[in-house]
């Protein structure tokens, strides 16, 4: 089918599922893609969303580029991104778990998550610089935002394969984790972040990608118009109750 779905309780897994082609995204799964991402958004009891790939091998190497033309003309292409997700946002929080090759149009898919975990042995490039096919799904926007403009210039220009210890270094990945545990430490996180207070959460997200590209006033404004309403959420005044009782919920803690 190409993408899987699973649920463990409020978080939904989104798994590229094509290891044959190196959960290379082809149009069917785009269009899979963009309705999984939409009925998460929907989904009042789902609170976060990891992005896989399955097989072992890899994250996603990108678009197919045997259909090339399909993917610039199926039905989702234009309101969501030729690969299904560009121009999509659930508003709740997404991770990238990375295992193995993330390349070209899966660099996109990774930094349109909010955040990467990647096992070590990972490896990331434009290597759709060889072919000479651009990046067409939001990869010339946020890729400079993770990254630096000049980070993303050196990525998307040489072509260079970078290690996922160099992708921590510049900003593109968050976390390394050992070869195979990328989706466990994400788990971990995102149930962690389900059991926080929901609203002031997402405004907070939604404040942070709202603000890019925008002056610091106008990014304050666009915090004061998201933001302060989470102010007067219950599920924030029960937790102040709980912190004015004495409770200390532990954080989560660095992956070693």
């Amino acid at each position: 089918m190409g993408v899987q779905i699973d649920h463990a309780g409020p978080v939904t897994v989104l798994t590229l599922d094509r290891p044959e082609a190196r959960n290379a995204v082809d149009a069917p799964t785009a269009v899979r893609l963009a309705a999984a991402i939409e009925e998460f958004g929907a989904d009042d009891d789902a609170r976060v969303l990891i992005v896989t790939g399955g097989g072992g091998v890899a994250f996603c190497a990108g678009a197919d580029l045997k259909g090339i033309d399909a993917l610039m003309s199926h039905p989702r292409t234009v309101d969501a991104g030729p690969m299904g997700f560009a121009a999509l946002d659930p508003r709740k929080p997404a991770i990238a778990a990375i295992d193995g090759y993330c390349f070209a149009g899966g660099m996109e898919l990774a930094v349109w998550c909010d955040f990467r975990i990647a096992g070590e042995q990972s490896e990331f490039g434009a290597l759709n610089r060889r072919w000479g096919v651009p990046f067409f799904d939001g990869g010339t926007y946020r890729l400079p935002t993770a990254v630096g403009m000049g980070n993303a210039l050196w990525l998307m220009e040489t072509g260079i394969r970078i290690t996922a210890r160099r992708a921590q270094e510049i900003g593109l990945v968050q976390e390394v984790v050992p070869p195979g545990e990328a989706l466990s430490r994400a788990l971990t996180l995102a149930k962690e972040m389900a059991a926080y207070p929901q609203t002031s959460l997402r405004a907070d997200r939604n404040a942070v990608l709202s603000s890019s590209g925008r002056t610091l006033p106008q990014g304050l404004a666009a915090e004061a118009e998201i933001c302060r309403p989470a102010v007067d959420q219950d599920d924030m005044r029960q937790r102040l109750a709980e912190f004015a009782r004495g409770s200390r919920p532990a954080s989560p803690r660095l992956a070693d």
